[in-house]
């Protein structure tokens, strides 16, 4: 009951998120715009058409590296005498907001950011948009390594408190600075090592409460969700420190000499893993069926959906999914997909797997970089 009211409010909150959307020497794609988006957003084409393209360029407008985590230079259209250029307009209250995000060829391997025409941080996208995906490299993510579900746990947190990401970063950067000193041939200066696990302990804290937050409510919303025809999973989070200053502080410290063996530094949330069952049949989702663990991603991806639309405009990318979902599954996830709150944008290779909900979509069919509307 608690999910269809919430579910009914994100109903009579949802705004049309993006639009008039343009794409510069992006990719395969020259100078593409998409406009009078909907709720559903469809592109079709066959494989390497430049359709996963599209939602890489959306992705971009959310602080991070972007659904493919790509270099900057491996973006640039081949032959582009200058960088890319994304842009979208966000629309609250029926007033644009353009937000844009480009690359120069003066300094290739710097993002920059423009919010309604004015220099920003990447960070601050966050704050107008939370933009979440599912796309077929997340295939692995159970079975790959805990890295990846690190990554994961902070794009999934990062949409929910966008404060995250400059924790995250700046907690990466201090632990590179600490594994630097450690290998370094000489003893290090124990002020030094004072001063960056403070750093560590600061943002470390953050970064762990962050994770346990997000697995915490994404849990809640999952027991709200029915238990079929998508697996449910059970979710734990395991800090890979003691998840609180004092004790992290002092684990760092008292294990110096430990880890000045090791070159490297054993304790803190850089060790942090998501642990993942199916619920039902209380077996690990590394050790699940591949259907099963597809329907565990896309039980989860659904859910965060809903989180991410309190609040904030909310925009979810779903790259080739329907196809590989049986009917009873397909219908499902549009249904849920009404009730998210959020802006979506499918990919496929043919319209038919949509075609109940060809009515409420926008649907554009891309080829080599070209895109047309239907």
């Amino acid at each position: 009951m608690e999910w269809r009211r919430q579910s009914t409010r994100a109903i009579a909150q949802w705004l049309m998120a993006l639009d008039r959307i343009a794409l510069s020497s992006f990719r395969n794609h020259a100078d593409t715009e998409l406009s009078a988006t909907a709720r559903f957003n469809l592109l079709v084409g066959e494989n390497g058409a430049g359709k996963t393209n599209v939602l890489e360029a959306l992705s971009l407008l959310a602080p991070g590296r972007g659904l493919r985590r790509a270099a900057l230079a491996d973006i640039v259209q081949n032959n582009a005498v200058d960088g890319f250029r994304v842009g979208a307009d966000l629309l609250r209250d029926g007033e644009p907001i353009r937000l844009g995000t480009y690359s120069e060829s003066s300094s290739p391997g710097r993002r920059r950011v423009r919010i309604s025409g004015v220099d920003a941080p990447a960070t601050q996208l966050g704050e107008w948009l939370a933009v979440t995906w599912l796309t077929p490299a997340m295939d692995g993510l159970f079975t790959g390594p805990a890295g990846d579900r690190r990554r994961y746990m902070d794009r999934l947190a990062l949409a929910l408190d966008p404060a995250h990401a400059s924790h995250a970063a700046r907690y990466e950067a201090a632990l590179r600075e600490r594994n630097r000193l450690l290998s370094d041939m000489r003893e290090p200066e124990s002020g030094w090592l004072d001063a960056i696990e403070a750093q560590m302990v600061q943002h470390g804290r953050a970064l762990m409460e962050g994770r346990a937050r997000l697995v915490e409510t994404l849990a809640v919303r999952l027991a709200e969700m029915p238990a079929e025809p998508f697996a449910r999973p059970a979710l734990t989070y395991q800090p890979g420190a003691p998840d609180h200053a004092d004790g992290l502080s002092q684990a760092l410290y008292d294990n110096r000499k430990r880890d000045r063996a090791a070159q490297r530094t054993l304790d803190g949330p850089h060790r942090d893993e998501l642990e993942v069952i199916h619920a039902a049949k209380r077996v690990p989702a590394a050790q699940s069926s591949t259907g099963e663990q597809k329907a565990m991603l896309v039980a989860m991806t659904l859910a965060h959906a809903g989180l991410a639309a309190q609040g904030r405009t909310s925009v979810l990318l779903l790259d080739e999914v329907a196809a590989h979902l049986d009917p009873v599954r397909r219908a499902a996830l549009f249904d849920q997909l009404r009730i998210s709150g959020a802006q979506v944008w499918m990919t496929g290779t043919e319209a038919n797997p949509f075609s109940s909900i060809a009515g409420e979509a926008a649907v554009w069919r891309v080829s080599d970089g070209v895109v047309e509307r239907l």
